[in-house]
């Protein structure tokens, strides 16, 4: 594990928010399993405190919730630096119900936190909440204390605080460390703050607030003017302890902090800050990968530290300084973010040990036989149709392994697919398997502007549904000719049909009812037709999943 240089120094705590905060994303909604397999790959990168999700939201979020506290709150692989388990919170309102819902998800981890929030700025307390200031301070004492009474350890969020009064701000604080709260969260909701202007606003009130020295001060910022590192970064050099961050930087509007930026600052200015951190940063490269692949929000090239182009040089001039010497150009080396194994190959004539060492190099070492067989199937068909297997393409394939896993068992499987394009259109025959009746249907279509809308139209009309497609993308994992594919698209059903004069419209168009809800499917093939076919019956096998999901509950309600 990579350290920084302890001494004199304070630990600086991560707070992963990916699969809460980062799940807002627009577009972005992953399943149970894809949530239990980031939160793992979370704990082992050495994140302290992992923010599962909003218990009180939905069913389903209660139940992903619950079961990152039971399978992954207990695990100790590649924590060993840490000395204890990963901490798993829930976020909840200000409401008792909320509170109590969010305790009864968490409660079997052994390290577990409630994060309450509650808007403390004038614009929402009169326009969202409709309250005043004095009921704002006893809602959130009234919560903090309900809190406490289930659990140690409570967080208490001032929603705004970057538009709060800051006098009020601390009366709230002084009030909430009184009740219990032992984190303290200021968050920047709307990305607003100036660097300088963040950072002194945590300076004031941690002098400010009676009882400031008791608590954890916490930093949560967003990026709507791509400032959220910047202002973290300040937070830190004013007294925050806790980054609340996300893979990649994913999250609402521009997205949060990104976790990586703020942990290769503190690493690459040991000196500067007087924090150091306890995250395995060679795993970096690979967790992105992973949430990029299952979440859909493809990573920009010129990202920094995990972008593809982070530590590519093109120009002549850097060419030259990076062979006589690396520090010239690279102040992090592409090694200490994981980075350098990228082109580390198998082969057809890899065996099963090889591979399942190299899944446990990429986190992966936690498969069933049964899972560990499937990859070692996909790996295998795959080698037979690449010479270099590199672990970009094992983490794709991974990832397209977790969306279908068996935990959300997909009611429609591919059993055989056609397709002959040509000139003026493009047909496709296929035929899918239905899990629960196996039953085997089979249809063709034709897709006008080419081979994926023949293959879309072909099994929308094998489900039974009426979808549009809202996004469409696709990418090569690696280079050369025999690159996998990687495909991600976003769809969303239709309330009616118009259009076409046999009564339907292609689903390949990209307008839709925004108030509609929204599926994501993720597919990895080295054929990129057969890629966005299992994008596109992955999102539709969550489609059905969801309304299967709707017809139990009002089942049980009606009985």
């Amino acid at each position: 594990m990579t350290l920084t240089n302890k001494a004199n120094k304070e630990k600086l705590i991560i707070f992963d928010t990916t699969l809460r905060d980062g799940e807002q994303s627009p577009g972005v909604t992953l399943t149970v399993n894809e949530k239990i397999e980031i939160a793992k790959q979370l704990s082992r990168l050495g994140v302290d405190v992992l923010e599962a999700g909003f218990p009180v939201a939905s069913q389903g979020d209660f139940d992903a919730v619950q079961r990152i506290a039971n399978e992954v709150g207990h695990l100790m692989v590649g924590r060993e630096a840490i000395g204890k388990p990963i901490t798993i919170a829930g976020l909840a309102r200000a409401v008792p119900a909320d509170i109590q819902r969010c305790y009864d998800a968490i409660v079997t981890a052994p390290q577990k936190r409630i994060h309450i929030f509650l808007a403390t700025s004038d614009i929402h307390l009169e326009h969202k909440l409709k309250i005043s200031r004095e009921e704002c301070v006893t809602r959130a004492v009234a919560s903090v204390s309900f809190a406490k009474s289930l659990i140690d350890d409570v967080e208490f969020s001032p929603e705004d605080a970057g538009r709060s009064d800051q006098d009020f701000l601390c009366k709230v604080l002084g009030a909430v460390i009184e009740a219990g709260a032992t984190t303290l969260n200021i968050p920047d909701t709307v990305g607003y703050n100036m660097p300088e202007e963040y950072g002194a606003m945590i300076k004031y009130l941690i002098a400010n607030t009676k009882g400031s020295d008791k608590v954890v001060w916490s930093a949560h910022c967003h990026n709507d003017l791509g400032l959220a590192t910047a202002n973290t970064l300040s937070g830190i050099n004013n007294g925050i302890r806790q980054v609340e961050v996300t893979i990649n930087g994913i999250g609402e509007r521009a997205g949060n902090t990104a976790m990586e930026e703020i942990v290769m600052a503190v690493h690459t200015h040991p000196d500067f800050f007087p924090v150091y951190h306890t995250i395995n940063t060679p795993l970096f490269f690979r967790i992105s990968q992973l949430v990029s692949s299952l979440s859909g929000m493809v990573v920009q090239s010129n990202k920094a530290i995990v972008g593809a182009n982070a530590f590519l040089h093109e120009s002549g001039i850097h060419q030259d300084g990076v062979l006589k010497n690396k520090t010239t150009y690279e102040i992090i080396s592409p090694e200490t973010v994981g980075a350098n194994t990228i082109n580390l190959v198998l082969g057809k004539h890899s065996g099963r040990a090889a591979f399942r060492s190299r899944l446990q190099d990429l986190g992966f070492g936690e498969l069933t036989e049964g899972e560990f067989q499937t990859a070692f199937n996909s790996f295998k068909t795959l080698a037979d149709n690449k010479k270099r297997v590199t672990e970009q393409d094992l983490i794709a394939l991974l990832s397209d392994q977790v969306s279908s896993s068996a935990g959300d068992k997909a009611t429609w499987v591919i059993k055989s697919l056609q397709v002959v394009s040509g000139t003026s259109f493009a047909t496709a025959t296929v035929q899918l398997q239905n899990t629960i009746t196996e039953e085997v249907h089979i249809d063709a279509a034709i897709g006008k502007s080419g081979p994926i809308e023949a293959v879309f139209s072909a099994i929308q009309r094998l489900v039974g549904k009426n979808i549009r497609l809202l996004k469409f993308d696709i990418a090569a994992v690696g280079e050369g000719m025999d690159a996998l594919g990687q495909v991600s698209v976003k769809v969303a059903e239709k309330t009616s049909v118009s259009g076409s004069a046999s009564g339907e419209e292609s689903p390949v168009q990209e307008t839709a009812d925004v108030n509609k809800i929204t599926y994501h499917g993720h597919g990895a093939d080295s054929d990129i037709i057969q890629a966005a076919a299992k994008a596109y019956l992955n999102a539709l096998n969550r489609l059905v999943a969801t309304e299967n999901e709707r017809i139990q509950e009002e089942r049980k309600v009606n009985v």
